[in-house]
């Protein structure tokens, strides 16, 4: 087949999920076309069946802000048309979905058909979808997707609970691949962060509000002041200033590491031993999965599709949102015992297991055929 992949090209689960699903496809011989305003992230693996087409806007001085959508629309018709793509399977609906609605009638004008799968993320739904200035686009372009998928069951209730929807959303859940996290961990990579033995969390996010990374540093707070313990924060965004202030304001500034953007998070998660995720909410968790493939146990909030992802009292422990306390305690019940983190460990590896890579592609795979 040939497919059209739109996604955001950064970070966020959305991009990361998307691209390593192109990648994915691409391995198994399809041609794979990423249509973004700039090169993806993750997509670092060369094939010959991978290709980027990037959207670039001209900076026209009528426009105060400028109109991406419908570049995007227009360079989706020209892929479609000369690359003579199969199908557009756009990810978070907004502008995605809209701009793959009027691609596909600009081409039913000219004779061709084109199937769009639209799969929903989270906050396109969650954040977005609560703005009623939104509201009647979003509807509009999921309803007339050919197809929708949504990466939880919890995201695909709000998507019912929020919208006028009369499409079937399937749920396709987020993928992991095992293989990428089978390191062998060296002794001198631990003690660079925490070189008197330490216990080491681990948080991995954008650092938006949404995430309630002052949280993490007040649970690791609690932590630290019961067992020597290091922090390493990995990700970048609005809250870094409000991090930093905290953390001077706790005194926790020496105790933290903060890495920045990473691309490959996979070879640093393995030195955590536990991973902290206290999210206002959370469709899936993808951040959670990865840590769980690295054989960290989870402590989070018990927020939206978080319980489907992290199992209580087997992969890690679930609280309710801002409630520190209990996130502090969960934490240490599994770090005061080395016996027990190994057993929270393993099952964290066995929980991962259920969303390997090669369990849900063909979910994708069967999907696109029936709309072949």
């Amino acid at each position: 087949m040939k497919i059209g992949i739109v996604c955001y090209p950064t970070f966020g689960g959305s991009g990361v999920v998307a691209t390593e699903l192109g990648i994915a496809l691409a391995k198994k011989g399809h041609k794979v076309h990423f249509i973004t305003y700039s090169h993806p992230v993750r997509l670092d693996t060369y094939s010959e069946n991978l290709f980027f087409h990037e959207v670039r806007v001209s900076d026209y001085p009528l426009f105060e802000y400028q109109p991406y959508e419908l570049v995007l629309s227009s360079m989706l018709v020209n892929v479609v048309k000369y690359e003579k793509l199969d199908l557009l399977h756009v990810h978070y609906a907004i502008p995605h979905a809209s701009a793959a609605y009027m691609a596909k009638q600009i081409l039913a004008s000219q004779g061709i058909f084109i199937p769009v799968i639209t799969t929903l993320h989270g906050t396109d739904i969650t954040l977005l979808g609560k703005d009623a200035s939104f509201e009647p686009v979003i509807t509009f372009a999921i309803n007339q997707s050919d197809a929708v998928t949504a990466v939880s069951e919890s995201l695909k209730a709000d998507t019912y609970a929020y919208f006028k929807i009369i499409k079937e959303i399937q749920v396709i859940p987020n993928f992991i691949n095992l293989e990428e996290y089978k390191f062998e961990l060296i002794p001198e990579q631990r003690l660079s962060y925490a070189p008197y033995g330490e216990k080491i969390a681990i948080h991995i996010s954008n650092f938006r509000k949404v995430k309630r990374v002052e949280d993490v540093l007040r649970v690791f707070d609690k932590i630290r002041k019961k067992i020597p313990s290091k922090l390493i924060l990995i990700g970048d965004g609005p809250e870094r200033s409000n991090i930093q202030r905290l953390c001077r304001e706790l005194d926790t500034c020496g105790d933290i590491h903060s890495l920045g953007k990473v691309v490959s998070p996979e070879k640093i998660l393995p030195l955590a031993d536990i991973f902290l995720l206290t999210s206002e909410t959370e469709s899936f968790g993808l951040s959670a999965l990865e840590a769980m493939a690295a054989k960290v146990p989870v402590i989070s909030t018990n927020t939206g599709g978080i319980s489907e992802v992290n199992k209580q009292g087997f992969s890690g422990f679930l609280s309710n949102v801002g409630d520190i306390e209990d996130m502090a305690k969960n934490a240490l019940f599994l770090l005061e015992d080395e016996s027990r983190l190994k057993q929270f460990r393993e099952n964290a590896y066995e929980q991962a297991k259920k969303f390997e890579l090669s369990r849900i592609l063909p979910m994708y795979e069967n999907l696109y055929s029936s709309l072949m």
